[in-house]
């Protein structure tokens, strides 16, 4: 069994390519026409609504922590800081990918402002982000080619718990900004970031790089923790959210095929998570057709759900099914859960299913 290499500059990236896996023509559910064109019809109003709820909760919440805190009552506080760390740690991760599809909002601007917040706040360059995302739906969770594959394989638990704290994500993410800093480009974002769009990186990297010391500096000149937990520190606190459905929706499935049904996971959730997640728990339909807006996706769940997998019921269903194979990849590196169509769908086509190239036999179940 030969190990997969997931850096963009190894050799799984050059054999995807040869093999013509990389920006291939993937599977898509038939959809009429005008039902399709009536699902990307894009919208200033809900994205408005949500984006004021999202926003307006931090505001209170943030605001009733800080008063409690200062009020002399910081254990008091603590649930109040917990609820703004979810909805900037992890939020704004939603907030951040429908931006950057462009379709949130209806107008442009709209998208642009809500998108450069959210980055800041999961720190994720926008210039970068924007182009590695652009890849992954390209070559979703193509060994080489993907750069933002989750879960490898055989997965880093460690890694993975850790990451439920942000401790890992997030300091990597710091790591990259003071890198770009310095005026540096790193050799795997030079394989999708035109170079044109350097400086940009650079320039971004360098303001909130000055956002982060202002906010240390206050923080220290105060001798309070406070502006940390306002800035910064809810990507540690509250990132638990976004890591939990973050996982699910690709993990535990085949890699290096270019069929949805096989590499992405839909999954039943609550109105509170589906709020913060903004409907990416839909993310089969979400990658079959990206440029669909996220209030959308439920009724594109029920127009193509006779063509997909079962979805799974809940968050906690899904993490019974997803655990049980990220665990068995550690000893089979190539297992991976193969989901089942109704009898309704059309079957998965053997030339959809690349799986092996070249990395040992596919083990599925």
């Amino acid at each position: 069994m030969r190990k997969r290499n997931y850096s963009l500059l190894g050799p799984d990236g050059q054999r995807a390519v040869e093999s013509g896996l990389a920006a291939a023509e993937w599977y898509h559910t038939e959809v009429p026409r005008k039902v399709m064109k009536e699902l990307m019809q894009r919208k200033d109003g809900p994205a408005i609504r949500d984006t004021i709820l999202w926003l307006g909760a931090m505001v209170v919440l943030a605001g009733v922590a800080v008063a409690l805190w200062v009020g002399g009552h910081p254990w008091l506080s603590v649930p109040f800081w917990l609820a703004y760390g979810v909805l900037y740690g992890s939020a704004s991760d939603s907030r951040w990918h429908e931006s950057s599809h462009g379709t949130a909002f209806k107008t442009p601007w709209m998208n642009n402002v809500v998108y450069g917040i959210a980055c800041f706040m999961i720190v994720r360059n926008p210039h970068t982000w924007r182009w590695s995302h652009a890849r992954h739906h390209t070559d979703t969770y193509i060994v080489g080619r993907d750069p933002e594959i989750a879960i490898m394989r055989p997965p880093e638990m460690a890694k993975l718990f850790l990451n439920f704290f942000g401790i890992l994500d997030a300091w990597n993410g710091w790591g990259r900004m003071l890198y770009n800093a310095a005026g540096k480009i790193h050799p795997e974002e030079q394989t999708f970031v035109p170079q044109s769009e350097w400086p940009k990186v650079i320039r971004v990297a360098r303001i909130w790089t000055l956002i982060y010391a202002a906010t240390i500096a206050v923080a220290v000149a105060t001798g309070s923790v406070v502006p940390l937990l306002l800035v910064g520190g809810p990507r540690l606190y509250g990132a638990w959210h976004h890591i939990m459905t973050g996982l699910l929706q690709h993990g535990g499935l085949a890699d290096n095929v270019i069929d949805h049904r096989l590499n992405s996971r839909t999954v039943y959730m609550n109105p509170i998570s589906r709020f913060i997640y903004w409907n990416m728990n839909y993310h089969v339909e979400h990658h079959m057709f990206p440029m669909v807006p996220y209030h959308a996706l439920p009724r594109l769940h029920e127009i193509i759900k006779h063509d997909l997998p079962k979805p799974n019921d809940s968050i906690a269903q899904a993490f019974g099914e997803m655990w049980p194979a990220i665990r068995r990849q550690l000893r089979y590196e190539d297992y991976f859960l193969k989901r089942e169509l109704p009898a309704t769908a059309k079957p998965y086509r053997e030339d959809f299913h690349l799986s092996a190239l070249g990395s040992g036999t596919v083990a599925a179940e």
